[in-house]
């Protein structure tokens, strides 16, 4: 029986309710009638069930599929705007433990450089980090009790928040490590991370057991349920995703809104963010060798289709993507992306000959940060390095209740605007300082009307430019 509220994963993500749902969805796919009642409902932006969501997944009718497409669009803006959160990974190690198959770090692979930063390395990744404009990070590190315990874990936190260099600090730790206990949560909670992250690669299984066939990460249980220890460990924010391309996309949607749907019902806060990675080509990996790759216009849907379905959670692309792409998907509901981005360990201050060959993935968009934002305020997007909601206590409940009524906005807005004029103070290149200030003007222009935001954020601005920066982003 399907029950969104234990904190047991074979209840809670129910393998013959999906099937269940992926029957009644294939079947209903043009049921015209059915998939207007679902976007009247959709219009309302209370978000949707993973039940009626694959509906408009399936649906194959032309004029509706544009209907979801600008419903999409429109979602997107209502709760986001036109602000993009900027974000580069930082990867810790990749020693690991464990047999992914799709993973380069597995244990098997012996010609994979294996390397595990020191604290002064991390130092240094962070000026480098620092130096191109990055405020808030996401680490990462392979499982490996003995490399990298939670101690390295922990310590490496501490570095990266002391690393004060010219005008830049990392203000924000996001957190992508193995699934462990809920004291070693709390630990991680002490420590001041911004938002927990943990990719489930597939919720089916059977796939699940084959893909991880060695290694902690085999128990599909413990994997499962680690949001629910973060979450009891007091960790409010936490994000989700899936590797799509591992099994079924049809499957993953459906899995991935059914534990949204958990940690709502159980703990009144979804999640604060969702990935939707693709399998890419790797060291040791070929991603021809699985066979449910998905292609550009289905991802698109699926990005799409989550928008709908969660209106209130961040959607999250990275480098994996293409610029091409990430263009497409910023439209449809994407509202953070990495930029300038490594996926190798110590990529970024000193990077080694062979630092490439113990990348995780291929990085798709390799263009440095200063292109990337740039290439965002070119197409009339407002690039944000904001982490005021963290730094204010405005996560989980508080931070839900403020994005679920689209007020977001007013605190989002004026801190983009001001992250924006730091960033092109200090690190842009001339071209996009001009292009930059001239978005900031027309951006103050549309909250002239509102005169206490103005005033905040001209008081502000007046302090960075008189190089005072005590205030809070």
């Amino acid at each position: 029986m399907y029950n969104p509220k234990s904190t047991k994963a074979c209840e809670f993500i129910n393998h013959n309710e999906i099937i269940k749902t992926l029957e009644y969805s294939y079947k209903n796919k043009n049921n015209i009638e059915l998939i207007d009642k679902i976007l009247d409902k959709a219009k309302k932006r209370k978000g949707l069930s993973y039940n009626e969501a694959i509906l408009l997944l399936d649906c194959e009718d032309k004029e509706k599929n544009e209907e979801i497409f600008e419903l999409a669009k429109q979602i997107k803006n209502d709760f986001y705007g036109n602000r993009i959160v900027l974000f580069a990974p930082l990867y810790l190690s990749n020693y690991c433990i464990n047999g992914c198959v799709y993973c380069p770090y597995h244990l098997k692979n012996k010609h994979i450089p294996r390397k595990k930063l020191t604290q002064e390395e991390i130092r240094n990744e962070v000026i480098a980090l620092q130096n191109m404009g990055h405020k808030r990070l996401a680490i990462e590190a392979g499982e490996d009790p003995k490399n990298n315990p939670i101690e390295y874990i922990l310590e490496s936190i501490k570095t990266i928040y002391s690393v004060k260099h010219k005008n830049g600090a990392i203000r924000r730790v996001n957190v992508n490590i193995a699934a462990t206990s809920i004291e070693n949560y709390k630990k991680l909670h002490d420590a001041g991370i911004g938002t927990y992250i943990l990719f489930q690669e597939t919720y089916n299984k059977e796939s699940y057991e084959k893909l991880h066939p060695t290694g902690p990460k085999h128990d599909y249980d413990y994997h499962t349920e680690a949001m629910d220890r973060a979450m009891q460990a007091g960790i409010d924010d936490v994000s989700l995703g899936v590797l799509f391309g591992l099994e079924s996309y049809r499957y993953e949607f459906v899995g991935l809104l059914m534990h949204a749907c958990h940690l709502e019902a159980t703990y009144g806060v979804g999640p604060h963010a969702i990935s939707v990675p693709r399998v890419k080509k790797a060291d040791d990996i070929d991603p021809d060798a699985f066979d449910n790759g998905i292609n550009d216009d289905i991802f698109a849907k699926i990005v799409a289709c989550i928008r709908i379905a969660t209106p209130y959670a961040g959607l999250i692309i990275s480098t994996r993507e293409n610029e091409k792409c990430r263009e497409r998907l910023l439209e449809l509901g994407v509202s953070q992306i990495s930029g300038g981005s490594k996926t190798s360990v110590g990529g970024y201050y000193n990077p080694m000959p062979d630092s490439e060959d113990s990348a995780q993935f291929d990085v798709s968009d390799r263009r440095p940060l200063d292109e990337v934002i740039k290439w965002l305020m070119q197409l009339g997007y407002l690039p944000s390095f904001c982490t005021a909601c963290y730094r204010s206590g405005r996560t989980g409940e508080k931070f839900m209740e403020v994005c679920k009524s689209q007020q977001i906005h007013n605190f989002c807005q004026p801190n983009a605007i001001l992250t924006l004029k730091e960033y092109l103070e200090d690190y842009a290149e001339n071209e996009t300082k001009k292009i930059g200030y001239e978005l900031i003007n027309k951006e103050l222009e549309k909250l002239n009307k509102d005169k206490n935001i103005k005033n905040i954020i001209i008081e502000d601005l007046v302090k960075i430019e008189a190089g005072q920066r005590d205030f809070k982003f």
